[in-house]
């Protein structure tokens, strides 16, 4: 029960900011999230790393509002409009080289050079993606934020459901056991038919810049790929936590662990996801 309440009031938020919200409370929301899974990130690295925790926060959440701000059209007008990329780059160097600095200076704590790497690129891995999606908000409209959210989330709910029946080889036994080939193979074509239903119509309506695909065979191509990048987002993560020794990067949210558990799949899917809004016609 607490799992599904969660789940529900989970739905409810990310609905009531993208769909009914303007496009600052995407932003917040966003924001909130990259700090939440930054933070998550780096206290998985142990306890050495713990001081640097609130920075990861920081950097993360500043480098999402950075790439929204400056690239999303968040904040127009005759001065921010010819130099928000420029202020963008200008913050998000600070805060990398902030960061970085930060990391340096902890060198002498125990730890893998694969997790200090990690580290230093937490900004990257979580604060880009999910500015990402708030610019997705800002410049092509709800609609075009919530296709990937959907068909991402219609992926894993198939995976589940059909591994659970069907499940007999193993897909990455020694990072997730419980994900099989079967379970894949159902989540790719699930999210294959659920972009070919939704894609021509939700983009091709979009209120802000409509994009219109080829047809709908592009649109499960599509859904297909960010389907494929879900998992590997999904399996990434799962090879950290093991690395890491935990089973969820928190437990902020009940019955669903952290928010970094919640968005993994989506910080390798966004920029596959951008890349299709800027290029694919």
């Amino acid at each position: 029960m607490t799992r599904v309440l969660s789940a529900a009031a989970l739905v409810a938020v990310l609905v009531f900011a993208v769909w009914f919200g303007p496009a600052w409370a995407t932003l917040a929301l966003g924001v909130l999230a990259s700090a939440f899974a930054g933070s998550e990130l780096v206290a998985m690295a142990g306890s050495g790393w713990r001081s640097l925790v609130p920075l990861a926060a920081l950097t993360s959440g500043v480098v999402t509002g950075v790439f929204a701000i400056g690239y999303g059209a968040l904040v127009s007008g005759p001065w921010i409009g010819p130099v928000g990329p420029r202020l963008s780059a200008v913050l998000l160097a600070a805060a990398l080289i902030g960061w970085g600095g930060a990391v340096s200076s902890g060198a002498h704590v125990p730890g893998a050079p694969s997790t200090r790497a990690l580290l230093f690129l937490a900004p990257l891995y979580v604060g880009l993606p999910l500015g990402v999606l708030v610019w997705v908000r800002a410049v092509y409209g709800r609609e075009a934020l919530l296709l990937p959210i959907v068909i991402v989330a219609a992926s894993d709910t198939a995976q589940y459901y059909t591994g659970r029946a069907f499940g007999r080889r193993k897909l990455a036994p020694r990072i997730s056991p419980s994900k099989t080939v079967e379970g894949a193979v159902g989540g790719l074509v699930v999210a294959a038919m659920v972009a070919a239903l939704l894609a021509p119509r939700w983009l091709g309506a979009a209120a802000v810049m409509p994009v219109r695909l080829a047809s709908p065979l592009v649109a499960a191509g599509v859904g297909a790929l960010l389907a494929v990048a879900g998992m590997a987002g999904d399996l990434f993560e799962s090879l950290l936590k093991r690395r890491a020794g935990v089973k969820d990067s928190s437990s902020v949210i009940p019955g669903h662990g952290g928010v970094l558990d919640r968005v993994d799949s989506h910080l390798f899917a966004a920029p596959l996801y951008y890349l299709v809004l800027r290029y694919l016609r």
